[in-house]
């Protein structure tokens, strides 16, 4: 597999490559458009579950402020033979007043139960703390979501009461304080 174009991060088994407005116009485009923009392979399968086409509308509109490049999606390319694109990653966001910034993920059925999200929450927590700005990362789900939870308590996150809709869980990873 080659390297993606625009990755700005890594991990094992992982490329990052941050959302811009003309990725996200090229995924708007089709997975062909978005394949020959990332330079990657684009699974028939893309996209993943809750990445639809309002979401990604969204997106264009918060990246329209360039100071939101980096806290929104990052499309997560497997560094294995035939892997391409598995999923995003990213923030719903800088963070706020407070020093909170918001995490999701979703990878492709094909690609789960292999630690991919495991991995992209961990490396983007990870660099979100590498900002002073940062100084929690939260995430949502819903409580019958066991896998989605056991993403979040593998990289530390803990419960940390209902989240900001209706049967919805909050989760809460702080900084560490480096001694």
């Amino acid at each position: 597999m080659s390297r993606p174009a625009h990755s700005t991060i890594e991990s094992a088994r992982l490329y990052f490559v941050p959302a811009t407005v003309a990725l996200i116009q090229a995924d708007l485009d089709g997975r062909h458009a978005l394949a020959t923009a990332l330079g990657v392979d684009v699974p028939a399968a893309w996209p993943p579950e809750l990445f639809t086409r309002l979401a990604m509308l969204a997106m264009q509109g918060q990246l329209a402020d360039r100071s939101q490049h980096g806290w929104s999606t990052w499309y997560l390319v497997g560094r294995g033979p035939g892997e391409g694109v598995v999923g995003v990653c990213g923030f719903k966001g800088r963070p706020d007043a407070a020093g909170s910034v918001e995490i999701s993920y979703s990878i492709l059925e094909p690609f789960r139960n292999a630690g991919f999200a495991s991995e992209a929450v961990e490396r983007l927590s990870a660099w979100a703390f590498t900002h002073d700005s940062c100084q929690e990362v939260t995430a949502e789900t819903l409580p019958h979501l066991r896998q989605s939870i056991r993403v979040l308590e593998k990289n530390g996150f803990s419960r940390a009461g209902q989240g900001s809709e209706y049967g919805v869980v909050r989760f809460s990873l702080a900084r560490r304080v480096l001694r």
